[in-house]
């Protein structure tokens, strides 16, 4: 286990946990490590939601087809975030959400009940986890609001300049890469990707943006 100690160190259910901690804590919890491929479904929409995940490496994406067979991408997943916290700390009976891998990826599974509830020994590293989930669920919050800010605009191209300047803002720089292809950027701000393509080309001609696949700039 020890291999994943660097991303582990990353991710914010174990922050100011030290490393002899951690080896103590993830014994405790029993963990288990699953390898997907590409486009395998690591927690599907309907089973249990009884788990949360940290991704070890590779990128994944959560997913909710909705009644006529579109795919909404809610966001994406990369090395040392977690997943499916929400769901498994709400004790809902089963996942609302698809988690797909995108790219070949490890992650790490976590029994919620083994997270929430500190065993008998009540070690003090396990309190702290404990509060890192809270705070983990705060901003996981946050970042919803701010999603649903951007989608709630009324045309496509409302919608994309909300996204692109929130994702200028989170990296700090107007020259940024977004994680995101086309068609799956379309499926997260929720319209169609011809137009969509459209609204990046006429952003471009206007002086407004400049864009070569997944790298955007912002004039």
């Amino acid at each position: 286990m020890k291999k994943y100690f660097d991303v582990l160190r990353k991710c914010p259910l174990f922050d100011e946990i030290d490393e002899e901690n951690l080896n103590a804590l993830l014994r405790c919890l029993d963990v288990k490590v699953v390898k997907c491929r590409k486009k395998d479904t690591i927690l599907a929409d309907g089973a249990p939601a009884v788990n949360m995940g940290i991704m070890l490496n590779g990128a994944a994406q959560v997913s909710q087809i909705d009644y006529n067979g579109n795919r909404h991408i809610i966001s994406g997943i990369e090395p040392s975030e977690m997943f499916a916290e929400a769901f498994a700390c709400a004790e809902i009976s089963a996942m609302p959400v698809d988690i797909i891998a995108n790219q070949e990826c490890e992650v790490m599974l976590i029994d919620s009940e083994r997270v929430m509830h500190s065993c008998s020994k009540a070690c003090g590293f396990h309190r702290q986890m404990i509060f890192n989930l809270m705070k983990n669920l705060a901003a996981k919050n946050v970042f919803f609001h701010q999603k649903m800010e951007i989608t709630s605009q009324r045309s496509t191209r409302e919608k994309l300049l909300a996204f692109l300047n929130f994702q200028a803002k989170k990296a700090g720089s107007r020259n940024f890469e977004i994680e995101f292809d086309r068609q799956e950027l379309a499926d997260y701000l929720q319209v169609d990707r011809t137009g969509l393509s459209t609204e990046i080309g006429k952003l471009k001609k206007e002086g407004i943006i400049k864009n070569n696949r997944k790298h955007f700039e912002l004039i």
